[in-house]
């Protein structure tokens, strides 16, 4: 791998565009928005909860982007959501899922689960292990269709992410081996890269990447590490 980035993967953004190459915002782990209290310790990609930037409020469809840890035996107890597509990805322990639609259901490792808000929900997000904290990323986007009947949705993809690349975890767009969502303009994409491999992500209005675990090198902008993110085209005010 050309450049000195050997031990990490490499990512390609813009695959597919054939004007000029994309302007891209790229932000450190350390300047997302931090939520730190007993039980929790999160970081915000966009403005949420008691942060609130006016040029950092979405990216396209995505509203949410958080990166959570959880302590053990704690969690987001019974709650609202409406009108949202909620995906859910662990990274590391189990969160134990609960709903007023009579869903439940333990998500793991490899496991991805949508829960479409809907007309209304309410849920629980528990931690439900004593021994180990629980790392997880949810994402939330916007419906294409507003006051539709909540429903859910869980698969494992683990068979898919060990083939290596970019697997869709969440998609719109009717991708095989996804979770299905009801946004036709929105895919979520995953990958366990190893050391050397390199993937491209196709173009799209807007693009956002985030590197959960690890670090990978992003081709004309370095090395990203673990907690950084950038955005395609650079984030605008209410974008």
């Amino acid at each position: 791998m050309a450049g000195g980035y050997e031990s990490v993967a490499m990512i390609r953004l813009g695959e597919g565009h054939t004007m000029h190459a994309p302007i891209i915002d790229i932000r450190r782990g350390g300047e997302r928005f931090h939520t730190k209290i007993d039980w929790l310790d999160s970081r915000h990609s966009f403005s949420f909860g008691g942060h609130y930037d006016p040029a950092n409020t979405r990216h396209g469809l995505l509203l949410v982007s958080n990166d959570d840890v959880i302590k053990a035996g704690t969690g987001f107890r019974t709650h609202p959501h409406r009108d949202m597509e909620i995906i859910t990805w662990v990274l590391d322990g189990e969160v134990e899922h609960q709903d007023s639609e009579g869903n439940r259901g333990i998500i793991y490792p490899g496991l991805a689960q949508r829960m479409s808000a809907g007309t209304g929900i309410w849920h629980s997000e528990m931690n439900p292990r004593n021994d180990q904290d629980l790392h997880l990323i949810q994402m939330w986007v916007l419906p294409d269709e507003e006051r539709i009947h909540p429903g859910y949705e869980q698969l494992d993809i683990n068979g898919q992410l060990e083939k290596g690349g970019l697997v869709p975890i969440a998609s719109g767009r009717g991708h095989h081996a996804a979770i299905s969502i009801r946004q036709r303009g929105a895919v979520l994409w995953g990958g366990r890269l190893k050391p050397g491999e390199t993937v491209s992500i196709q173009d799209a209005p807007f693009v956002h990447l985030y590197v959960a675990k690890g670090a990978a090198a992003l081709e004309g902008a370095g090395v990203l590490n673990r907690g950084m993110r950038c955005a395609s085209p650079p984030l605008e005010p209410g974008s």
